[in-house]
């Protein structure tokens, strides 16, 4: 077991002191270890606790009963009393008997939670809108579902109190609820958040619709794709240097530079070891990305493990099914690296952009990747449609772009930009003279 005192980093004086501990699986590299503990530290920051340590084990596999093995995990708990600690934080999901274990383990004021109760708690504390917070509470208690027996008792116990990991269904007046409840619960929610998502579904159908091609923002969280749709739209999207800063998705109008029209949305962010009970709490949200035409997946380009973040990002990707839709990888941040770093990221990537929200570098160039996926998936054609078929003339305004409009007594001549689906309905009246 290694240890890392933090005990004298500077804190705030009501913050909880949070013990971090995490493993160092043989075989696997350390640095890769040493990352993820680094990013649960600011997820712990996020929640607003202070970090006094962490403690790493190198194991084969977790240990069934204690995650850690039982002497290491009263080694921690000897740290807990030595640092005044409040709260012992997991990087891994445990189990509800290793968690019931470590409770036992750990001294009677100290909490312990897992990586998803902390990104739960943290997505609670964010979720503003009616469906952020059904998706949040969706997530929460199927989250506690397996865990009850432990979860209820550590909170009747007053184990739990407040601050990091309490915020588990945030206003509830019941904890001797059963599995049943729950589940009921867990039910009356999902019930909820499909009237809820109805709205956004209706939206969402109109702009497939209208033929109106749609881009989504996909990244790792804080790698500033609010800032960047901001630059972008125009728009005035919180946005904050902090993980998970906005978890509801936000669709704007993009206008191209030549007068198109193009919709674009960012979504909430990714993480390692994304909980899949938040994949599919946030289903919703998830949506925008599988129904966008392109995926713009921005990266932090000066964070040093931008590799590895875009890595989970492209595996929350495939599980959610969109691995196939076209991309442009956004490097975002360009004001805050060197030139030997843009040269490194321009061979490694050739067909990523380097930008920066911030002071608005690269995003013309991004804009226009933007105007030539659009128009890739398109044809144009020149038209003369009879008449007797306005309702052709309807689906070219539709769900075309029209480049030029007139009449002659054969009916409507049009220049009309044509996606490839709808391409059929116009093919038996192309002009002779194309």
């Amino acid at each position: 077991m290694s240890f890392a005192d933090m005990s004298q980093t500077s804190f705030t004086e009501d913050a909880e002191r949070a013990i971090l501990v995490g493993i160092e699986y043989k075989g696997a590299s350390a640095a890769d270890a040493r990352s993820s503990l680094e990013e649960l530290a600011r997820l712990t920051d996020t929640a607003g606790a202070t970090v006094v340590a962490t403690a790493t084990q190198k194991l084969d596999a977790p240990n069934p009963r204690t995650f850690i093995g039982s002497g290491k995990a009263e080694e921690i708990a000897s740290l807990c009393r030595s640092l005044a600690a409040d709260v012992v934080i997991f990087d891994e999901e445990l189990s509800p008997s290793q968690q019931s274990n470590l409770e036992k383990a750990m001294p009677k004021e100290v909490k312990v939670i897992d990586r998803t109760a902390l990104i739960l708690d943290i997505f609670a504390l964010h979720a503003t809108t009616k469906e952020g917070r059904l998706q949040v509470r969706l997530a929460q208690n199927q989250y506690l579902l397996p865990r009850l027996r432990g979860m209820w008792a550590h909170l009747a116990s007053n184990r739990m109190g407040g601050g990091v990991g309490s915020r588990f269904g945030e206003g509830e007046s019941q904890l001797e609820v059963d599995r049943r409840m729950v589940r009921k619960r867990v039910t009356s929610i999902r019930r909820e958040l499909e009237q809820v998502s109805r709205m956004r579904d209706t939206q969402r159908c109109a702009r497939y619709a209208s033929g109106v091609f749609k881009v989504a923002e996909a990244g790792y969280t804080n790698a500033g794709k609010s800032s960047l749709l901001n630059r972008l739209a125009d728009a005035e999207v919180l946005s904050y240097d902090k993980l998970f800063a906005t978890l509801d998705s936000t669709t704007r109008k993009l206008v191209l530079p030549e007068g198109r029209e193009v919709t674009l949305t960012d979504t909430v962010g990714f993480i390692q070891k994304l909980p899949t009970t938040l994949i599919e709490a946030f289903k919703s949200t998830l949506d925008e990305i599988r129904g966008a035409d392109l995926i713009l997946h921005v990266v932090d380009a000066s964070s040093d493990e931008y590799e590895s973040q875009m890595r989970a990002v492209e595996d929350v990707l495939e599980q959610i099914g969109a691995q196939e839709i076209p991309r442009i990888v956004v490097f975002n941040k360009a004001d805050l690296i060197d030139e030997d770093a843009r040269r490194s990221l321009m061979a490694r990537f050739p067909g990523a952009a380097i930008v920066s929200a911030e002071t608005g570098e690269g995003t013309d160039g991004l804009i226009a990747s933007i105007a030539r996926a659009a128009t890739a998936r398109e044809s144009t054609m020149e038209v003369v449609i009879p008449f007797s078929r306005g309702d052709l003339v309807s689906l070219a305004h539709n769900r075309c772009t029209i480049v030029s409009e007139s009449y002659d007594e054969k009916g409507t001549v049009m220049a009309i930009r044509v996606p490839h689906d709808l391409q059929a309905f116009f093919e038996p009246y192309v002009s002779k003279a194309e």
